[in-house]
């Protein structure tokens, strides 16, 4: 029988599980919800409860599996394959997760940050096209970002490697990060920070528009109402895209610059704007890139929305192939 491999994707509401083909197409997946009461201790407990309950279901044993790959928030540590920091699921410490999945299930176990493996799901079979040189920037309530170069996962000394989202586009006037610096790319791109844009824009426009209009009456606006209204005409809506779009066509430019990949995929929450927003970014890209840059790297939008994450985590599990 052909083996599979198996797809973790952890986060702080759901936990993410999918069977895939060597090739990366999923044929199971299922989802449970992260329970992260008493300093999240339950977590890991449930996904092995969880993978033995489906296998059984399924009539799988682990020789049917290459191994188990997870994609996890905070600072992981592939070599121990442990977890810390990570915050949203109450992890403060240093977290036991690969030696317990892999006592328990008898296949082997890999691990890495989730904005990476979301970038190597990207990379794999979604807008990456299995490129080895891919950048993956997630706009959602921050900004991550992944970086692959020639095949391999850029993971820095300190696993700090591919923080796009605090390169500094703002360095004079820029609005404060939780990072603790002003003017990062968060600051301004995530889906908070493009409704901070918004107030901050919103101070000195006069013409008619609902979301100033919102704004001005203290109504909560989102990310997604002000792309909406940018679409139906709402100028002063269009001007905070437009702004938006020149941040991340000059962190994207600053990007390609140094690494030149084929392609850097935008994708999270954000991306849902599509082609309304990628073209507003391949504006400013193109004025601010190296003309070989310019001409040889694309700006792409994400395409396998809430599956990156488990089908990343499964080309984790690739590294055991024989």
């Amino acid at each position: 029988m052909t083996q599979k491999l198996l797809g973790i994707d952890l986060g702080g509401t759901t936990i993410k599980f999918g069977i895939l083909t060597l090739k990366g197409e999923v044929q199971e997946k299922w989802a449970i919800d992260t329970n992260i009461l008493e300093d999240g201790k339950h977590i890991v407990p449930d996904i092995v409860a969880s993978l033995k309950h489906r296998l059984g279901l399924y009539g799988l044993t682990k020789d049917d599996f290459v191994g188990i790959g997870m994609g996890s928030p905070g600072a992981v540590d592939r070599e121990a394959k442990t977890v810390t920091g990570a915050f949203n699921l109450n992890w403060a410490h240093t977290e036991e997760v690969g030696s317990v999945i892999e006592r328990e299930l008898g296949i082997p176990f890999a691990i890495d940050n989730d904005a990476n493996v979301a970038a190597l799901g990207e990379r794999w079979v979604g807008a990456g096209a299995n490129n080895p040189d891919v950048v993956f920037v997630t706009l959602g309530t921050g900004v991550g970002g992944g970086v692959i170069a020639d095949g391999n996962l850029i993971h820095g000394v300190a696993g700090a490697g591919g923080e796009i989202g605090h390169m500094i586009i703002e360095p004079d006037n820029g609005f404060e990060c939780t990072c603790g610096n002003k003017g990062c790319l968060e600051t301004v791109a995530s889906a908070t920070g493009i409704v901070r844009v918004a107030r901050y824009l919103a101070e000195s426009y006069e013409g008619d528009s609902s979301i100033k209009a919102a704004i001005d009456n203290g109504d909560a606006v989102s990310s997604k109402d002000i792309f909406e209204a940018a679409e139906s005409g709402d100028t002063f809506a269009d001007s905070v895209v437009e702004k938006v779009g020149f941040y991340l066509g000059l962190a994207t430019a600053n990007i390609a610059n140094i690494l030149n990949p084929d392609s850097v995929v935008i994708g999270g929450g954000v991306s849902a704007a599509g082609e309304f927003l990628r073209i507003r970014v391949e504006k400013y890209f193109v004025q601010y890139a190296f003309p070989q840059v310019r001409q040889s790297t694309k700006i792409k939008i994400a395409e396998l929305g809430n599956d990156a994450g488990i089908i990343g985590a499964a080309s984790l599990a690739s590294q055991f192939l024989d």
